[in-house]
């Protein structure tokens, strides 16, 4: 799973409750937990924020669209982009400036031939 750096562990958390993640802030201990279904995302207080600007994870999903679409309605996310490595992904920076990249193999999302 991954662990992002994070200015402010409230703030980031907070981001991801709109997001519809279960979050889990552990206060003194300088770090919280944000889940999602099976994505968990964990993170630890950075009080340099050109750290988390340069952080970033990928987090493979079941189902790109439905993601974005439920996302959308909760904060403002630009288009899926479709990878010339054949990743199809959606892109998200969380208020310390870290890259959350959701993705999902192209070929998954092909129905399978007939026959």
């Amino acid at each position: 799973m991954p662990v992002l750096a994070s200015p402010d562990i409230a703030a980031s958390l907070d981001f991801f409750r709109r997001l519809g993640f279960e979050t889990q802030d552990f206060g003194d201990a300088n770090c919280g937990i944000s889940v999602r279904e099976h994505i968990e995302i964990h993170f630890w207080l950075c009080a340099d924020r050109h750290v988390a600007e340069n952080t970033s994870c990928h987090v493979r999903v079941r189902d790109i669209h439905a993601l974005r679409a439920d996302l959308a309605g909760r904060v403002d996310v630009a288009e899926i982009v479709e990878t010339p490595w054949g990743m199809d992904e959606l892109y998200i920076h969380d208020p310390g400036g870290s890259l959350v990249r959701f993705g999902q193999a192209r070929e998954r999302m092909r129905e399978a031939p007939p026959g």
